[in-house]
């Protein structure tokens, strides 16, 4: 039986103010760009919701590089790499295996930045 892993849901800060409300600084805008350039593979934003949705919060590599994708295990590997160094997902060994689980904090970080903003009543 697996174990499930259980992440605690901590309230997250957003890095920064929606884009809608202001302007994001030099680094701001570099921090962010590399989260959103990695989601702009469709390969690895299949991958991203495979991880972020599977039942147990974390999914084993052996699990995501069946024939649901038409790439090669390399392949696979490196757009895990990708958003691992993006710090959409983090991975951990174990025997063989690395199991992928979804870094909340920075996601949420994305989601609040596009927050856009109330209509205005007419």
């Amino acid at each position: 039986m697996a174990k499930r892993l259980v992440l605690p849901q901590a309230r997250v800060e957003p890095c920064c103010p929606p884009i809608a409300e202001a302007s994001l600084d030099a680094d701001q805008a570099v921090d962010l760009a590399r989260m959103f350039k990695a989601l702009g593979d469709p390969v690895r934003l299949r991958l991203l919701s495979r991880i972020t949705s599977a039942p147990d919060g974390e999914i084993c590599v052996c699990d995501i590089t069946g024939d649901d994708f038409d790439v090669s295990g390399p392949t696979i590997s490196h757009h895990l790499k990708v958003l691992r160094e993006a710090g959409l997902i983090d991975g951990e060994r174990r025997g063989t295996w690395v199991y992928y689980r979804p870094q909340p904090a920075n996601l949420s970080q994305l989601a609040a930045l596009l927050q856009a903003p109330a209509p205005l009543a007419r």
